[in-house]
């Protein structure tokens, strides 16, 4: 027999999102400083019960990358305590005038940012994402419905519970922040039904889930499938820089979705980089698999297959091809990119603004990591993903991106003639 309780919760979280679009920045970014307050009241429970998860799912098998993801330590809960605490201290996203004109009848038009309403965040594995969620949708006035992954369900009831009370102590609505406690698909294929309550869904997890949401609901959908995500070495790139960028792209956490899979080198250089590389990413135990050429250069290599060139690894495995100059880098990157972070090293401004300009993906960067994309180091504050879409959110999702606009116009008893 079919449950009420999703549809009494997006019920519930219409009825707050209501509320919030007209709370102050001021209370908002209270709300925000009381969450993180309790959540460092509820530190050990959380360590506690994550442990218990994560063993769980040591014993049932899962992967190493999944145990990863779904782990909370000390260095993981200090963070997100401190994305609350920096997304509060982001400017205000609402009611800003984004343009406006007065016509030469005197009809004073505007339009100005506004909360999208209800969120609703579907999310694997990460408990992190908790938290994110919860804190960048209160920033920017939305209620947010939650719905974690069952291995991780009792580290995500206890986070969102704690902020919860904060919240509620701050003064916002009472549903504010919800979150689904049944495990199983039954509570998801309710939510993606209620397109009369929820304004947007965000999935945040594998392809299969991603694709899975988008396909089974009217309700619209900020996604990313894949993060294939590429560094250009041009002919002049710094030997000591680019091996900092590569193996900072690519072996900090190799199971993220701005990690580098495929690495372009410029004929002009690979002779030198080459080498140098191929030693320090065989130190980091990253499996190399080069084209034709690149396997000429370095022994004991894979050969990289068509696949390869599609591939987003999420492990540690990166894929190198040795290019005829930034054109064709560019072609590579635009044919068998998926449009989520992409970059180049480089000491000619001629160059760096070709490829910004060419190369069409939401994150391009210029002599830096493909790493820093995630969105706290562009300055967001705290982000609740990355979107390759580029209606209506592109690249890193923060508070600015979970708005929309209204046009407002103030009159003297104007009429249209």
């Amino acid at each position: 027999m079919k449950s009420n309780h999703v549809l009494i919760l997006a019920q519930q979280s219409k009825i707050a999102a209501n509320q919030l679009s007209s709370s102050s920045e001021s209370l908002r970014n209270l709300a925000l400083s009381k969450m993180a307050d309790s959540l460092e009241s509820v530190k050990h429970q959380v360590l506690e019960i994550n442990a218990q998860e994560v063993l769980k799912a040591r014993q049932a098998g899962q992967t190493d990358a999944l145990i990863k993801r779904l782990t909370i330590d000390e260095k993981v809960f200090k963070y997100m305590i401190s994305r609350l605490r920096k997304v509060a201290q982001y400017p205000d996203p609402l009611n800003r005038v984004l343009s406006g004109h007065t016509n030469p009848n005197g009809l004073h038009v505007y339009k100005k940012s506004v909360p999208l309403g209800v969120i609703g965040i579907i999310y694997e594995s990460r408990p992190n994402v908790t938290s994110d969620a919860a804190g960048v949708c209160i920033k920017s006035g939305n209620a947010v419905i939650l719905r974690g992954g069952s291995e991780a369900l009792q580290t995500n009831i206890l986070l969102a519970d704690a902020m919860i009370e904060g919240a509620v102590q701050a003064g916002l609505p009472q549903h504010a922040i919800q979150i689904i406690r049944t495990p199983g698909h039954e509570a998801v294929n309710e939510l993606l039904a209620m397109d009369d309550y929820i304004d947007v869904l965000i999935p945040r997890g594998g392809k299969d889930l991603i694709k899975r949401i988008a396909e089974g609901t009217r309700i619209p959908v900020i996604k990313h499938y894949d993060g294939i995500c590429h560094l250009y070495l041009a002919e002049d790139a710094d030997s000591a820089q680019a091996i900092e960028l590569v193996i900072n792209s690519k072996c900090q956490s190799v199971q993220v979705c701005n990690a580098l899979e495929t690495l372009l080198v410029d004929q002009n250089c690979a002779n030198q980089l080459l080498p140098l590389l191929k030693t320090a990413l065989t130190s980091n135990h990253i499996e190399l698999r080069g084209c034709e050429q690149t396997q000429k250069l370095l022994a004991d290599i894979y050969p990289a297959t068509e696949d390869d060139w599609h591939s987003e690894y999420l492990a540690p495995i990166l894929s190198i091809k040795i290019v005829n100059g930034i054109n064709e880098a560019i072609a590579h990157i635009n044919h068998y990119g998926s449009g989520h972070t992409d970059g180049i090293d480089t000491q000619s401004l001629a160059m760096a603004r070709q490829f910004e300009q060419q190369v069409d993906s939401a994150s391009v960067l210029i002599n830096a990591s493909t790493r820093l994309s995630g969105g706290g180091d562009y300055g967001l504050g705290s982000v609740i993903g990355i979107s390759t879409d580029k209606l209506h959110a592109r690249g890193p999702v923060g508070p600015d991106e979970l708005t929309t606009y209204k046009w407002v116009v103030y009159g003297n008893g104007h009429l249209r003639n």
